[in-house]
């Protein structure tokens, strides 16, 4: 018998190449969008600050034991804020894991490869249920080259945002039920048993992943977290009426449910805490309120001339994203590039076709009466957050429209790989030239870790002072404690207008300073402790801001509080003589409360996994 030829193709070889093909791709397009920073360095971009110190933060929380830290030391130079309690977690968690074993300078970078490459590969999961292999990656990379996903990247460094991963997995779950797999022209929408029961319909095997997407959402970003779960909603009711059925209706309002349950060990305490701080600075601020960034507003405060240069740009990216998602959809209809002559494929396609027009309408000032109804949608602070939102359909469609029909010959898929490899490389110049935001000397990422290591902390969020509190009164170089007679005496002078002011000794501001043990950068961020001999009875200014969490004990009894500060650090009174102070952060009810839910709801989100596993595996579709 003669030995198989080793030029005889093998199918089984093609197979796999062609399935690892298109993820390669996608990782080698994600390498190519942040090869500028591997080049320049890490774009400082707006959020970039609070984003390293944070994870600087959640790792040095992470050393001293503490598994989900909720309070940031190193905010208002030294004196911290509850940054942890609001800001949702992994992606400050995502970066201080990678700093374990990365040098920090390449953590920023890293991180924006991961992000923008589970936007692409997600966004090709999504495209594959109406594309074929290469289009579907041809989407994927294009959502990486996305204008909005690149200004993220680039001008924001909004690495919550830049989670956009969520958006393609919550369209994939909702618009593809689980009882068939995908069939390319009808999209694996066609339920096995149109009338049967409304529980079997409803939890089809997709309610408990679309439950971790909507929980990975929030856990992400909070305004990807509404936007999640408005977009579900939609979704959900235009499926309902185009199906005329209630299942879709009931499986996203569980997995809604559900997912805010998984996550409500962040949520509910960042939704009771909230009357703890300013947090309507985060919507009060002119530079964040919806009515001053509809498409291409030019308000007229001389103050908002940064953001108007901004919004110019971000409005040519909306216009730009809409048009392609449009004119992409036009011309695949045309050709008949997207499946849409069955009843489920345009019940797939109508959703995402809806999607730009949506987008573009909350845009508009026409739109704000919906800003003002919904709840927590001012939140958002810009309406182009919704570009988010906008990514996957627009790659779908402009893949759609560009990929050569299956009969096509070799030399024009060849060609039009080329151009579109040259529209990207074209992206990511632009990207690099008008999005990237060199970093200032201070703000370098070397620069940040050392003045981190020394301990004189960084500015804080306003949105995360105390009520009353004034994080620009907030002294640089304070001590750790600070004998006064006086409570309310200032600390610090102003010497630079618009800068927070300047301590040192010699002001004499202090009758005497104290320091904590151990020292800043060997501290437990959530334990203060200082031991002194007192030269007179007074008071004692902390380098703490005041939260309701500290519990603060002097001398082994609860410490009284003397009146609040205009800088919001905590006073204590104090007798004559030796001290022992402690404050330590405390477990308030509504954080258990926040925990049993999550594991209430991860109890459940299990049992719907097992449920829908064992109707899936019962259902006679999968026999058919």
């Amino acid at each position: 018998m003669m030995a198989p030829s080793s030029a005889q193709p093998n199918p089984a070889r093609n197979l796999q190449v062609r399935r690892f093909a298109g993820p390669a791709v996608i990782l080698l397009a994600a390498a190519v969008a942040t090869a500028p920073q591997l080049l320049r360095g890490n774009s400082c971009g707006h959020d970039f600050d609070i984003h390293l110190v944070s994870w600087l933060d959640c790792l040095s929380s992470w050393r001293h034991g503490i598994a989900y830290p909720h309070w940031t030391p190193s905010a208002n130079y030294g004196a911290g804020e509850p940054r942890f309690v609001f800001y949702p977690p992994l992606t400050w968690m995502l970066g201080a894991a990678l700093g374990l074993v990365l040098p920090w300078q390449l953590v920023p970078i890293v991180l924006t490869f991961l992000l923008l490459a589970a936007t692409g590969l997600a966004t090709r999961a999504l495209a594959l249920r109406a594309l074929a292999n290469a289009p579907a990656t041809l989407a994927g990379c294009a959502a990486i080259f996305s204008g909005y996903a690149l200004f993220t990247a680039y001008e924001r460094s909004a690495f919550g945002e830049m989670a956009a991963f969520w958006i393609p997995l919550l369209l994939l779950f909702i618009l593809s039920p689980r009882r068939q797999g995908p069939v390319c022209g009808d999209l694996g929408l066609r339920e096995s048993n149109p009338s049967g029961p409304l529980l079997r319909r409803a939890f089809d095997g997709s309610a408990a992943p679309l439950a971790l997407v909507v929980a990975g959402a929030w856990l992400s970003n909070a305004p990807l977290g509404v936007m999640a779960c408005y977009l579900l909603a939609a979704v959900a009711v235009t499926l309902a009426v185009l199906h005329r059925s209630w299942a879709y209706l009931l499986r996203a309002a569980t997995a809604a449910a559900l997912g805010m349950g998984l996550s409500a060990f962040y949520l509910l305490p960042a939704a009771w805490e909230q009357p703890w701080v300013d947090i309507r600075q985060a919507i009060d601020d002119p530079g964040l309120k919806i009515e001053n960034s509809f498409l291409f507003a030019h308000p007229a405060d001389p103050q908002l001339n940064l953001h108007n240069l901004e919004l110019t740009r971000i409005s040519l990216i909306v216009l730009v994203m809409v048009a392609v998602a449009l004119g992409g959809l036009f011309v695949a209809l045309r050709r008949k590039t997207l499946p849409a002559a069955s009843p489920s494929a345009r019940r797939w396609l109508i959703p995402l076709a809806l999607i730009p027009l949506t987008v573009f309408f909350l845009q508009l000032p026409l739109s704000l009466p919906v800003w003002n109804l919904l709840p927590k949608l001012r939140f958002l602070q810009f309406p182009w957050r919704w570009l988010v939102v906008l990514e996957a359909p627009m790659a779908i469609f402009f893949a759609a429209a560009a990929w050569p029909r299956p009969d096509a010959r070799r030399s024009v898929r060849i060609a039009v790989s080329a151009a579109c490899a040259a529209l990207f490389l074209a992206s990511t110049a632009i990207a690099a030239v008008y999005f990237f935001q060199p970093c200032d000397d201070e703000d370098a990422v070397a620069p940040m870790v050392s003045t981190y290591k020394s301990g004189s902390g960084f500015e804080g969020v306003y949105e995360y002072s105390a009520i009353g509190a004034d994080n620009g009164m907030v002294a640089t170089g304070l001590p750790d404690a600070c004998l006064v007679a006086n409570p309310r005496v200032p600390l610090g002078i102003l010497d630079t207008p618009g800068a927070n002011p300047d301590w040192w000794v010699e002001q004499r501001s202090c009758d005497a300073t104290y320091s904590a043990t151990p020292a800043f950068a060997q501290a437990n961020p959530e334990h203060l402790h200082i031991r002194a001999d007192l030269p007179h009875a007074g008071f004692l200014i902390l380098r703490l801001r005041t939260y309701p969490a500290w519990r603060i004990t002097l001398n082994g009894q609860p410490a009284s509080q003397a009146a609040t500060r205009e800088d919001g650090l905590t006073v204590v009174p104090v007798p004559q003589g030796p001290i022992n102070l402690t404050a330590d952060w405390t477990t308030t009810p509504d954080v258990r409360a926040g925990r049993w839910l999550t594991v209430l709801a991860l109890v459940l989100v299990t049992a719907l996994w097992l449920r829908e596993r064992q109707i899936r595996s019962a259902s006679p579709s999968r026999l058919s």
